[in-house]
């Protein structure tokens, strides 16, 4: 690319406006770059929905757009004369896209081969492309024998096979296993980026980021979900929490470390390759509520499923181990669930936990249950870390005191 920055460089974001956007716009305006962003006028006229919140309504030069309108798109890129291309915008809500998949498929998939071309017919191939892509995208990922078993005594064909049990950390090389029309759609959008790339010599590459979390994170994921109705208890407009699927681990990282990674992958990255972006530590969604419930002020003294047959003193404790060859903090919880001790299931109906002078139920809600669950994503950014200088620097417990700031706010817990 030959520069070493972006100052005074011209950047257009599609998808400005959701959860990684007005992040990534203001680091950007920070170092000097011009940005423009795409953006769907909503139905009350708005045009720069979160740019507000991080103050730079002003500094950012909307663009109306979507990315089914491929006139819109010719557009942009007349207005932005990009040098970098983020390709934020998709329709990213897992149980959304199992809901509604032609809708899915038309943002994530259609959208993207109408951003190409619309890129290929302005001949601005050589703007550095750098495409969103997902730890979705994985899917179905093996982390044990006794998984493996599982799943093949339930009649479940794992395609392609493994070549070695775990499958974790995940390379950039693992099988892709997508099981979510919205995982399906990615994986698409990425390898007709490539295809473009080697087709028509498109300066892009891939990134594949894990899950991404802090304040503004949209309000239907499970992280915001926790963290609202923490906050609420907290202030005793509620004495209950409604969850699904508490048993999957994810690779939560701070939204602010995965923004310098795409910046750096679109400094240093090769076009036509895939890095991952993640934390590299994996912890369930129920540490995550322990935790939380933690960071609030609550002590977990212990856990109890509502039919009463299963039970956890000091759940969230936690404690370094090194699990599947990596250093990672987990919490006790975390250790009986991927030792295969404990599950649990809606046949439990919930969770009753004792905070000391106060029981509260966490109640298993069967609508929140996909169809298809990703039981276990673990990240190894090593070649992000060697080949574009990726660092990750904040920890879980920072990820959830952001989002339990951002809904201390009254009007944000309705």
């Amino acid at each position: 690319m030959g520069r070493t920055g972006f100052e005074d460089a011209r950047v257009l974001i599609t998808g400005i406006t959701g959860f990684v956007g007005p992040y990534l716009a203001k680091s950007l305006l920070d170092e000097g770059a011009k940005v423009y962003g795409l953006a769907r006028r909503l139905s009350d006229g708005n045009l720069s929905r979160g740019l507000s919140d991080v103050g730079i309504e002003k500094e950012v030069k909307v663009l109306e757009g979507s990315l089914e309108n491929l006139t819109s798109l010719l557009f942009a890129l007349d207005k932005s004369e990009p040098e970098f291309i983020f390709h934020l915008a998709a329709q990213s809500f897992v149980e959304r896209s199992f809901l509604d998949p032609l809708e899915t498929f038309q943002t994530n998939a259609t959208g993207t081969i109408n951003l190409l071309e619309a890129i290929r017919i302005k001949d601005k191939l050589n703007s550095r492309l750098v495409f969103s892509g997902t730890s979705e995208e994985y899917g179905l990922v093996l982390y044990s024998e006794a998984q493996l078993k599982r799943l093949e005594e339930s009649g479940r064909i794992v395609f392609p096979p493994p070549l070695k049990i775990p499958e974790v950390p995940i390379k950039e090389s693992n099988p892709l296993r997508p099981i979510s029309p919205y995982a399906v759609t990615k994986v698409l959008g990425e390898n007709i980026t490539l295809n473009y790339v080697r087709s028509y010599g498109l300066n892009g590459l891939v990134t594949r980021s894990f899950n991404h979390e802090g304040a503004r994170r949209g309000g239907m994921f499970v992280t915001s979900v926790i963290a609202k109705q923490v906050m609420r208890l907290k202030y005793r407009e509620s004495n209950s929490i409604l969850l699904g699927n508490v048993n999957t681990f994810r690779d939560w990282s701070h939204i602010d470390d995965i923004v310098e990674g795409y910046k750096l992958a679109s400094l240093k990255g090769t076009a036509g390759d895939v890095y991952n972006l993640g934390s590299e530590r994996t912890n369930s969604v129920l540490t995550y509520l322990l935790w939380t419930l933690e960071e609030a002020g609550f002590h977990v003294r212990n856990l109890e499923t509502l039919t009463g047959n299963k039970r956890i003193d000091d759940p969230a404790v936690s404690f370094d181990v090194n699990k599947f060859g990596v250093k990672m903090r987990i919490s006790k919880v975390d250790q009986m669930l991927l030792d295969g001790q404990i599950e649990f299931d809606i046949k439990d109906k919930g969770i009753r936990l004792d905070l000391g002078g106060q029981t509260i139920t966490v109640e298993f809600d069967p609508s929140r249950f996909r169809p298809a669950d990703v039981p276990l994503l673990l990240c190894d950014a090593t070649k992000a870390k060697e080949k574009l200088g990726f660092k990750p620097t904040h920890s879980i417990r920072d990820i959830i005191k952001d989002q339990l700031n951002y809904y201390a706010v009254p009007d944000r817990r309705r």
